[in-house]
């Protein structure tokens, strides 16, 4: 595995990248959600990066405009189809023995690469989706978010023997709990347009796809609220929260990208 760090253009601007270079001719396109930079939290994606490259899957890695060490206007993870296209096309001038290419993104990463309709991937890996549209009002939006991660916390409450005894030696506030279930047991909020959007756009795309939620996670609690649960592109990994820092929900998921990426 040899790492190096090229560049590329993206409208006029010059975007700055991170490739671990591998023999293999199936590569991993990594973007990143928010305005995180490509190395990740806590390095996390550098981390990921050189662990799977050193199984001989090229990885690539960037910060799109505005980002990081990139030129250009910051235009969010909406706008962001043009510099996941353009990096992808990087990817392969870089590693051109490169037949099959998976992108991988997390949180509104997962929500830019749907919206694009893969952009150009020949398949996805989405972890916890972003459903929460900026335009929708805020308390909206935290009560949406708040409802589905409720009822997972009270079917996990309910099954602890222990919650009960705090309960009872008035450990838990009895107001404060009845006011937690009156919000558990709210009927679920109807799809934001963000929602909507990605839905769409994931329809356009016909790639293999995986779904990957952490269970702890709010975001993926939502997401989960408002898709088919049946969906057989679902993987949920116990106890993991929203960047699967855990040692175990670490490996499960590397085993999913993997997974992915042998096809």
């Amino acid at each position: 595995m040899t790492r190096s760090f090229p560049t590329f253009l993206c409208e006029s601007s010059t975007l700055h990248a991170t490739l671990d270079a591998a023999s293999g001719s199936t590569g991993l396109l990594i973007v990143s959600g928010g305005n995180e930079v490509r190395s990740g939290a806590w390095a996390g994606q550098a981390q990921l990066a050189a662990r799977l490259a050193t199984r001989g899957f090229p990885i690539f890695r960037f910060d799109r405009r505005g980002v990081g060490d990139s030129e250009g206007p910051n235009l969010g993870f909406r706008h962001s189809a043009a510099d996941i296209h353009a990096a992808l096309i990087a990817f392969r001038t870089a590693q051109p023995q490169l037949t099959r290419v998976v992108d991988l993104g997390n949180c509104d990463a997962a929500s830019a690469l749907m919206l694009a309709g893969g952009a150009g991937a020949d398949a996805l890996v989405l972890a916890n989706p972003w459903t929460v549209a900026q335009e929708d009002d805020l308390a909206d939006s935290a009560d949406a978010q708040s409802a589905p991660a409720l009822r997972a916390h009270y079917r996990q409450r309910l099954t602890d023997p222990a919650a009960f005894a705090r309960l009872l030696t008035g450990k838990i506030s009895l107001s404060a709990l009845l006011g937690s279930l009156r919000r558990a047991l709210a009927p679920a909020p109807p799809p934001s347009s963000l929602a909507l959007d990605i839905t769409a756009g994931l329809a356009r795309f016909s790639g293999p796809t995986r779904v990957l939620l952490a269970e702890r996670d709010r975001t993926a609690q939502l997401f989960l609220g408002l898709w088919d649960k049946r969906d057989p592109r679902l993987h949920i990994c116990p106890g993991a929260s929203h960047s699967f820092v855990e040692p175990a929900a670490q490996t499960w998921l590397e085993e999913q990208i993997l997974r992915a990426l042998k096809g």
